[in-house]
């Protein structure tokens, strides 16, 4: 063999050992415009020497008996999935927040919906366990309005997933909905909606969501679990500074170009991308939460037991980058 056989050889080996030695990392993403930087993370994960595997789920709460089961290592989560995940005994720890918004209030075009009073005597719409109910259920407790999943209250709450929302919305079957986005922005865009408010006037302020990780990762495999931390605050980080990446890859990868640039683009004005988020606002959402049966918790967690984000703080410093 010659001397460059042997030079290539040896490559070749290096690059299979190199490939062959990526810690896999199993995540849970849900698919929505926000949670875009999240799934790029598969993209950049080889210079961190890991693998992505990326398995999407039709809504947070579903991920948490496949996080329990041992099935997925790091999570994207509304913070009220991630908190009833923990309250339920969910093996998890709160390691970063990666976007904040992305809920708007619907109402359907022609119902005469023009404030949050005029939802008296009608059907809502909206995901259970969410991010979206607790915040409509904040907005209508402000505005006087009582609810129920069943007639007799001043407004019919419907709960059913994010997928029907908008099809019920055409259908006439429901008059506004609490959804995320794009879906929100979708159904403005096609004509059927028409916005009501974007619900961040309550003490939960814009809603974050939250990067959650296995206590068993964080504990047992602290190297992969910073490296993991480092991917994502790169991920995040390049979707901020380049915004016409994030919008391709969430229109064309994610959404497999379902939906509009004006769709992105309405969905991104009501959302943005981050990686930061806080004792204070985990506990807050928790408590919100109690006060209105979200979740149905029987012991509310404590925040400050299970928000760790001395990783985040970690792969910032490594990488540079200050808190968004």
């Amino acid at each position: 063999m010659t001397p460059q056989r042997y030079l290539l050889a040896g490559a070749l080996t290096l690059a299979a050992l190199s490939a062959s030695a990526a810690d896999l990392v199993r995540l849970g993403n849900l698919k929505f415009a926000h949670y875009g930087a999240v799934s790029y993370m598969k993209e950049l994960a080889p210079k961190y020497n890991l693998k992505i595997d990326e398995r999407v789920f039709a809504k947070g709460i579903d991920i948490i008996p496949a996080i329990v089961a041992g099935e997925i290592d790091i999570a994207a989560s509304a913070a009220d999935g991630a908190i009833a995940g923990r309250a339920a005994g969910a093996p998890i720890y709160v390691v970063a927040g990666f976007s904040k918004g992305g809920v708007r209030f619907v109402s359907r075009k022609g119902a005469g919906i023009q404030t949050l009073a005029d939802l008296k005597g009608k059907k809502v719409g909206v995901a259970r366990g969410g991010t979206q109910e607790m915040l409509l259920l904040a907005e209508l407790a402000k505005a006087g309005l009582s609810w129920s999943d069943k007639p007799g209250k001043d407004v019919l709450v419907l709960y059913m997933p994010y997928a029907d929302l908008n099809q019920a919305m055409l259908a006439g079957s429901i008059d506004a909905m609490s959804q995320s986005e794009p879906q929100a922005a979708q159904a403005i865009n096609k004509g059927f909606g028409v916005e009501l408010l974007k619900p961040y006037d309550t003490p939960i302020g814009e809603p974050v969501r939250t990067l959650v990780m296995t206590e068993k990762m964080y504990k047992e495999k602290p190297d992969v679990a910073l490296r993991v931390m480092k991917l994502f605050v790169e991920a995040t980080r390049t979707f901020i500074d380049k915004p016409q990446l994030a919008e391709q890859y969430v229109r064309q990868t994610m959404f497999k170009n379902q939906i509009s640039a004006e769709d992105y683009k309405d969905a991104m004005g009501n959302a943005r991308f981050s990686y930061s988020t806080s004792v204070k606002e985990i506990q807050t959402n928790t408590d919100m939460m109690k006060r209105y049966g979200v979740g149905k918790m029987a012991q509310p967690p404590k925040a400050a037991d299970w928000v760790k984000l001395d990783l985040l703080q970690k792969a910032e410093g490594a990488l540079k980058t200050g808190s968004n």
